[in-house]
């Protein structure tokens, strides 16, 4: 198994979406080989508002810190093949978009792009204005994948964590992980 995988958790709104990302994954140890987080302060900030707890450091995972340039996952030779940015901040997405690599989440968006690798972005704003959309545009035109922190309603979801679960479910299958999940005519 060579499966890889960083996820980055940036400041803006929707720490349940990474809460849930993160607990799924442990779910599915079985299907990846490393899995690291990088967790901006803003990220802790506002999982701490949202979520009332600060349950991220319960996971027995590799953290970093946002400028840990010796990250393995800082050079396309540690073979990160995945990147999942959940929640991911308008302005994550603008530096993302424009190269800058300032800090270790840009800097690892912009490997996994260079090596033709996966970058998933979980955006969350709304609404999305012309330069939103043109970064969203850039990075899709780079390789990245835009999936925006929409929830989806046909499994009738009853609870805020079954609706966000439906985001979650959907990077899981973009990510290329086998998830159990419902799935539409089925």
């Amino acid at each position: 198994m060579s499966n890889k995988i960083v996820v980055a958790i940036t400041g803006a709104s929707g720490s349940i979406y990474a809460k849930l990302l993160l607990d799924k994954l442990m779910q599915l140890k079985d299907q990846w080989q490393e899995l690291s987080v990088v967790m901006s302060a803003n990220a802790k900030e506002i999982w701490k508002k949202e979520l009332g707890n600060e349950d991220y450091k319960n996971y027995d995972l590799r953290y970093f810190e946002k400028n840990d340039f010796s990250a393995p996952f800082a050079s396309g030779s540690a073979k990160y093949n995945t990147m999942i940015v959940a929640p991911c901040s308008m302005g994550t997405l603008g530096r993302i978009a424009a190269g800058l690599s300032d800090d270790l989440v840009t800097r690892a968006a912009d490997v996994v792009l260079k090596e033709r690798r996966k970058l998933i972005l979980v955006v969350r704003e709304t609404p999305y204005s012309l330069i939103h959309i043109k970064n969203m545009e850039t990075v899709t035109l780079a390789g990245g994948i835009i999936c925006p922190a929409t929830p989806s309603f046909y499994s009738q979801p009853k609870t805020i964590e079954e609706a966000a679960s439906t985001v979650v479910d959907r990077v899981l299958d973009l990510a290329g992980l086998d998830n159990s999940t419902f799935r539409w005519g089925t």
